[in-house]
């Protein structure tokens, strides 16, 4: 059981968050979820502590993180809301630093850039993609890339492909420089994540997550 170690959630409402969850209860983590609807949130257990509030209300982040030992984001643009990557980064940052705690795991898509990269011609393509078509909410997860590298925590930003809405079978690929494949379960993103709480092999890394 883990239920001596508690985890701050974010985006836990969300179709990939609530893989996250789920996983989380089955492994025992005691956990609290920011839940801007908690009435329409349908996981129940005795490890959920719900905090209603959003990820751009800093006091609300700060009544989520209290007490935690560690955050795990999932947070996606809302359609048709502001942006809300860097300001949630931000605020996640900021309440992380003020109750000492270090550990920062959270989903972006492959289209982020970092220094490391090297991208192959499909992860290229993909990226060059999102910043045409896209090109307010690539700069805003860029941002909010650029804060974690300006922090002192140990984050973990986990890079994913099209996501399928499943809850993931098989073997995950795992590689710091490019995206072999060409998508992932949300549950194996959800078990990857978990698997981050405890294992330090990518601090401060960026790593791309397929299903193998």
């Amino acid at each position: 059981m883990n239920q001596n170690i508690k985890i701050a959630i974010v985006g836990g409402g969300g179709r990939t968050g609530k893989y996250l969850v789920t996983q989380l209860i089955e492994k025992g983590y005691s956990i609290k979820v920011l839940l801007r609807k908690p009435e329409t949130f349908e996981i129940k257990s005795p490890l959920i502590q719900v905090v209603q509030g959003d990820a751009i209300d800093f006091a609300a982040v700060s009544e989520l993180i209290a007490g935690c030992q560690a955050v795990i984001s999932t947070i996606g643009q809302r359609p048709g809301e502001p942006l809300v990557a860097e300001h949630a980064t931000k605020n996640i940052l900021e309440a992380m630093s003020m109750y000492r705690i270090s550990r920062y795991i959270l989903v972006a898509g492959i289209n982020i850039d970092t220094p490391f990269d090297k991208k192959g011609p499909q992860t290229i393509s993909a990226t060059d993609w999102m910043k045409a078509n896209y090109p307010t909410i690539q700069e805003d997860r860029q941002k909010a890339y650029t804060l974690l590298t300006e922090s002192d925590i140990k984050w973990t930003l986990v890079r994913v492909p099209f996501i399928n809405f499943s809850r993931g079978t098989g073997d995950i690929g795992v590689n710091v420089d490019d995206c072999l494949g060409n998508s992932i379960d949300a549950g194996n993103i959800a078990t990857f994540l978990i698997e981050q709480i405890l294992d330090t092999t990518y601090l401060n890394k960026a790593p791309f997550i397929w299903n193998s």
